[in-house]
């Protein structure tokens, strides 16, 4: 899109609210900055801390070393664990080596892999709910024996999963889903196996439930929409999801730069949200950018407010 020599075009952005920062990324964040603090740089990260270029450049830059496996960490260096958790062997690996670990998987994500070892001592085949090659859904599915989990990623496949008649069923699910996608493949679980057993409370969390409500609030009233976050950020994606889902076009640009302005034309209402690990700073980037192309009046769309806050690790904060 040129930019207007005349007067600015006028265009209502509806900020979406809640957005960005969860309590599991701001926790897994400050756990490495305090890792850095206590331990000095280096110090190592077994995948990307969350799923935001800009949070990990920046821990990059106070010493923060980003790894994929933990053989790439020497010998008496820590490691932190990102926020989507681990297998079960990868801590078990690092205190074989001896090696100083924190873990910053969130305490949501946690929950469900304590629902998952209680499932396995019940005796039950846990199907899990889940993208495949997600580290979440890798580090979930590592917490049982292989054999013990199958993964459902869609409807047609509970139709079909064969049980082995194995009438013990379970289920559990990723955190960072479609709430309505979940919702449809439960309902289908249910159907096609009445006796499975699903978890007291939902797994997907609250501030993925609670952003994709927030898109649905104000997509009706929006032209298009942009969602700031990262291509491998599942909440992000499904945000994306949710206002395609409701006639809005959208797109997931990871900063200002990545606008497409030819895509984004003219809109007299423009929606913006950003996924759970997307900060705050990435948002005024793109309202800035905005501001240079045209007459902005931008307001927040109220919602729920959220408090929830996770404690950090007793040996950081000792």
């Amino acid at each position: 899109m040129a930019r207007m020599t005349g007067p600015k075009p006028l265009l209502e952005v509806l900020i979406a609210s809640p957005r960005g920062f969860c309590a599991g990324v701001d926790r897994a964040i400050k756990i490495v900055e305090l890792a850095i603090e206590r331990h000095g740089p280096p110090v190592y990260v077994r995948h990307e801390i969350v799923h935001n270029r800009t949070v990990v450049d920046q821990l990059r830059g106070l010493g923060a070393v980003f790894v994929e496996e933990l053989d790439e960490v020497p010998d008496g260096r820590p490691v932190v664990f990102s926020a989507h958790g681990v297998p079960k062997v990868v801590p078990l690996a690092a205190m074989a080596r001896g090696l100083d670990f924190h873990d910053a998987t969130c305490p949501l994500v946690s929950k469900v892999h304590r629902q998952a070892q209680r499932l396995l001592e019940d005796d039950r085949h846990i199907l899990f709910i889940g993208h495949a090659g997600h580290p979440e859904v890798i580090g979930t599915m590592g917490q049982v024996p292989d054999g013990a989990i199958s993964l459902i990623e869609t409807i047609d496949d509970v139709a079909a999963f064969d049980p082995a008649g194995r009438e013990r069923l379970a289920f559990l699910t990723q955190t960072t889903l479609s709430v309505d996608d979940t919702a449809e493949i439960i309902a289908a679980l249910q159907a096609r196996f009445p006796t499975i057993r699903g978890p007291k409370a939902e797994d997907i969390c609250y501030a993925t439930s609670n952003r994709q409500a927030a898109v649905k609030e104000i997509a009706p009233r929006c032209d298009k929409m942009l969602v700031i976050g990262a291509p491998t950020s599942s909440n992000s994606l499904r945000l994306v999801e949710v206002a395609e889902r409701l006639g809005v076009p959208a797109r997931l640009v990871e900063r200002a730069a990545d606008i497409d302005w030819d895509w984004f034309g003219a809109p007299r209402v423009l929606g913006i949200t950003a996924g759970a690990s997307a900060p705050e700073v990435l948002v005024a980037e793109v309202l800035e950018a905005l501001h240079q192309r045209f007459e902005v009046r931008a307001s927040e769309a109220a919602h729920i407010e959220e408090k929830m806050v996770f404690k950090l690790p007793r040996e950081l904060v000792a």
